[in-house]
């Protein structure tokens, strides 16, 4: 269902100014349809994580051509059943029909209808709501996108942009009050509701790896490392390879943007079905993808081989077998966060001269895309406590910073 998206050419200088084009249009997108995805989450059921996440792929935060003509958020085709205005789009093939809408607003309801009616989506509404990673994983099963990286998209925009707040503002776990505003945008207007206790943990930013520079080897594959801004046509051109072939490579559709948002691995073969190494060792932040890459072997072998089909994200630490099945599935990244011990933590005025010895502090470095809010779920602790603690008046932080958080 997803569009296929004109392959641009565009300088590496360029693309810093296009990456923070981007992320504003995200921003703009999630502060626009916020509302709407709660709403319709508490008439359907579907998450309001998952439905933002979705309209900022499938749209291209409101930027796509067929959204702009159509209002069709979520590039729903006509289908024999739609009375709707219709436009007309290429997409797999020539001038499709998909359906057009009189306001943004139809689109996110027909949205909601077409997933609700769906008998073959029935089964992603016996998953909680919450748990974000195993309905994305559950529309690629449903067959809902053939982009095999899918799944991860969506995930990284709901933990990127921290649409998870929205899901649980729409049950009722978070009050509107506790909104974490992206950009310059208005507070949700919904009912109050209780604040929940904690929820999945944003990434960790992945330590650097050193690549050689030009053409070399994994798993005996030729593979060239890229900087964010490449683009994939350009790769294709200088390499001698067919844009088809090197997406097919890398495992990328061409509804996968041309420039690279991120550093990575590209490779000039394709992949290898099992890996040179027996196993592989889940680092902070990884993901199957970015395994996938590293170790040379395609990324079907390696869900497979692991038993990870539709199951979600590895955690760290967690050994990944490549070149034969594990006996056991792994533990997921989600499961080892819920296993987490919860930190007490003692608000600063309680802190006394005989109480002193049992409290400890530690210091955070505020990280890229880090919130107020993902900081604080990250220790157990509110916003409140976190601003108190720091001595914070507005929401805003800034890369590199200092904050200070008390235990005990």
């Amino acid at each position: 269902m997803p569009l296929k998206r004109l392959l641009v050419v565009i300088s590496i200088i360029a693309a810093p100014g296009l990456k923070a084009q981007r992320n504003s249009d995200v921003i703009d997108y999630i502060n626009t349809y916020k509302e709407i995805a709660i709403r319709e989450m508490q008439r359907s059921g579907i998450p309001a994580s998952i439905t933002l996440a979705q309209g900022i792929h499938e749209s291209m935060a409101g930027k796509s051509d067929l959204c702009s003509r159509s209002n069709n958020h979520f590039g729903i085709k006509c289908r024999a059943e739609w009375k709707g205005e219709k436009v007309y789009h290429d997409d797999d093939a020539r001038g499709e029909c998909f359906r057009s809408y009189k306001k943004a607003e139809e689109s996110y309801v027909d949205h909601s209808d077409f997933l609700k009616k769906g008998s073959r989506y029935a089964f992603l509404f016996n998953y909680e709501p919450t748990d974000y990673s195993q309905w994305a994983y559950g529309l690629k099963k449903a067959g809902y996108a053939t982009n095999p990286k899918y799944p991860q998209i969506l995930i990284k925009y709901i933990e990127d942009y921290n649409l998870q707040q929205y899901t649980l503002i729409a049950m009722g776990k978070l009050s509107p009050a506790e909104e974490v505003l992206a950009g310059g945008g208005r507070p949700v207007n919904i009912s109050n509701g209780v604040a929940i206790q904690e929820i999945k943990m944003p990434p960790m930013v992945k330590p650097p790896v050193e690549y050689p520079m030009g053409q070399f080897h994994i798993n005996r594959t030729k593979v060239i490392f890229v900087k964010a801004g490449a683009s994939m046509l350009g790769i294709a051109k200088q390499y001698d390879v067919s844009l088809k072939h090197l997406l097919d490579f890398n495992e990328l559709t061409d509804e996968d943007e041309d420039v690279l948002s991120q550093d990575q691995l590209i490779f000039l073969q394709r992949k290898r079905r099992s890996g040179e190494n027996e196993f592989h060792e889940v680092r902070e932040g990884e993901t199957l993808y970015d395994i996938s890459q590293s170790e040379g072997i395609r990324l079907d072998n390696l869900i497979v081989y692991n038993h990870l089909q539709e199951q979600g994200e590895p955690a760290p630490g967690e050994r990944l077998y490549l070149q034969e099945k594990a006996p056991a599935r792994p533990k997921l990244a989600r499961e080892v966060v819920n296993e987490a011990p919860k930190l007490a933590v003692m608000p600063l005025e309680q802190i006394t001269a005989s109480n002193s010895s049992a409290v400890t502090a530690s210091l955070h470095i505020v990280q890229e895309k880090e919130t107020l809010y993902s900081i604080a779920k990250k220790y157990s602790i509110t916003v409140e406590q976190l601003k108190d603690w720091n001595k914070l008046t507005g929401d805003g932080l800034r890369t590199g910073q200092e904050l200070v958080i008390y235990k005990n």
